[in-house]
């Protein structure tokens, strides 16, 4: 399982280095079912995992000059408040509802990914309102710091479907956001959740490695045909968590 665990992470990797998340979405259940972690664990080494694996795949977006570093900036640091916060809180929930929570937000944002919006120049705007981006930043980061996933599953979607933004900058600027919350979220989970940083060192290295095949890849695929890709990965990976939780809720 060790083998299958480790090699999980290059697909993690990948995907957030190409859909600017998905990789906690792949990382909790993979150190949950693969690695056989307590979910408090998972999630919180799912953060540090996520947090390492985004910084280095922004920095590639950011030479292609697909960040956004207003929106970005902001929107992370409304998130690290809220993530931290959740954090704190989320080592004190059961864990049925953790995942529970986790796989419906995941189903939600995959319908809304799916139905998307086409991407005209006159609706795109160089940067989100203020009060949109601080408002969305601390309910993701909420749901970050709460259930260890970095939350590009809930920034891009609120890049491309309230702010306008091209499909491959949110990604970019995803990314970004996503390294600064889940760093907080992990500070967080650190007061009362050890991490097995035996596991965690190679797991994100190799996650790394995806994320640069996946940064690279980014570029040169459809718009319209990866944000399609992405709803339908976040569907079926939310679909597969929840039915893991369905047992425990009857």
């Amino acid at each position: 399982m060790l083998i299958l665990t480790l090699a999980s992470a290059l697909a993690i990797g990948t995907a957030l280095g190409l859909f600017g998340g998905g990789g906690s979405i792949l990382a909790v259940p993979a150190l949950i079912y693969l690695a056989g972690m307590p979910a408090k664990s998972a999630i919180a080494l799912s953060l540090f995992i996520v947090a390492v694996t985004s910084a280095v795949g922004a920095i590639g977006h950011a030479r292609a000059g697909r960040i956004r570093w207003r929106t970005g900036l902001l929107f992370g640091a409304a998130g690290m408040a809220g993530a931290y916060a959740g954090g704190l809180l989320g080592p004190h929930l059961p864990e049925t509802i953790l995942l529970t929570t986790f796989a419906i937000m995941m189903v939600v944002t995959a319908v809304a990914m799916i139905r998307g919006r086409k991407e005209s120049t006159s609706h795109q705007r160089d940067d989100l309102p203020l009060t949109h981006i601080l408002i969305d930043g601390l309910i993701i980061g909420i749901v970050t710091g709460l259930v260890g996933a970095g939350g590009g599953f809930l920034v891009v979607p609120a890049l491309v479907l309230l702010g306008g933004l091209p499909m491959r900058v949110a990604i970019g600027t995803s990314l970004m956001v996503i390294a600064m919350k889940a760093a907080a979220g992990l500070l967080g989970y650190l007061h009362s959740v050890p991490i097995d940083w035996s596991l965690a060192v190679p797991f994100a290295t190799l996650a790394v490695i995806g994320g640069l095949i996946g940064t690279r890849l980014t570029g040169r695929l459809d718009a319209d045909k990866l944000r399609r890709g992405f709803g339908w990965f976040v569907l079926i990976m939310g679909g597969f968590v929840l039915a893991q939780q369905a047992p425990t809720l009857l």
